[in-house]
C-alpha cells in the first residue's frame, strides 16, 4: 500500500522557527515541507504555486498579518488547510482566525509528537485546536449565545447527525462518506443548520454541539 505523502507549506517570519519546524517534519516519511515564506505576500503567491495540503501559518507577522493573509488565501480560492501556529492564546485571535477560514489553530509552544499528529489530522480534513485553547473558545461562544439561544429540536434528523459529525472534526467530504451523500449536499445541510442555530460558522456549531454534551 502506497504511503500518502502530506504536503506542507510553512509561512513565519522567524527563520529560525521555519528551520526548526522544517527539520522536524523532515524526520517524518509521511510529510514533506514544499516551501517558506517570511511574509504573507510571498505566501499567496506559493500557496497558488505549490498548492500544499496544508499551510502553517503564523499569526503575528510584519507587513501583512496572519488574519490578513488568510483572508486573501481563501479570497484567492487556495483551497489548502490552513492551520495558525502562533504563541497567542487570546480568545479575540482564536476566534477571529477560526471565522476567518483557518482550519485549526496551534500555539507554538506545542509538544513536537502533538505538532506532527496535528498536521496529520488536519491534512485528512479534521479541524485541530491545541487543548488548551479549548475552554477559551467554549466561554468565548457561550457568551455569544446566551441572546440567541440555539435549539437542537429545530433541527431534522440528518442536521443533527451531521452537526455531530462537525464537533468530531470531521469535513463536508468526510461527513458525506459517513452518510453516503454528497459533499455538495452536507454544504446545503450546514447552510441550512447553521441558520437554524442562529451560528456563523461551523467551528462555532461544534463548540456550540460540544458544550451540550457537558
Amino acid at each position: 500500500m502506497t504511503q500518502t505523502t502530506h504536503t506542507v507549506l510553512l509561512v513565519d517570519d522567524h527563520p529560525l522557527l521555519r528551520k526548526g519546524v522544517r527539520q522536524l517534519l523532515d524526520l517524518e516519511i509521511d510529510i514533506k515541507v514544499i516551501g517558506e515564506a517570511a511574509n504573507g505576500k510571498d505566501a499567496v503567491v506559493l500557496a497558488k504555486e505549490l498548492t500544499p495540503d496544508l499551510i502553517l501559518l503564523d499569526l503575528s507577522m510584519k507587513g501583512m498579518d496572519g488574519i490578513e493573509t488568510l483572508v486573501t488565501l481563501r479570497e484567492a480560492n487556495v483551497k489548502s488547510r490552513v492551520v495558525v501556529f502562533s504563541v497567542s492564546d487570546d480568545s479575540n485571535d482564536v476566534v477571529t482566525a477560526l471565522k476567518s477560514g483557518a482550519d485549526g489553530y496551534l500555539l507554538k509552544d506545542t509538544e513536537p509528537e502533538e505538532l506532527i499528529e496535528s498536521i496529520r489530522r488536519a491534512c485528512d480534513g479534521k479541524m485541530v485546536i491545541s487543548d488548551e485553547l479549548n475552554e477559551v473558545l467554549a466561554l468565548s461562544f457561550r457568551e455569544q449565545q446566551k441572546s440567541l439561544g440555539p435549539d437542537l429540536n429545530s433541527l431534522t434528523r440528518r442536521e443533527l447527525q451531521i452537526i455531530k459529525y462537525i464537533a468530531e472534526g470531521l469535513s463536508n467530504k468526510l461527513i458525506g462518506r459517513k452518510l453516503d451523500i454528497a459533499e455538495s449536499t452536507v454544504k446545503v445541510h450546514v447552510k441550512n443548520l447553521l441558520k437554524k442555530l442562529n451560528l456563523r460558522s461551523r467551528v462555532e456549531a461544534a463548540i456550540w454541539m460540544v458544550e451540550q454534551k457537558k
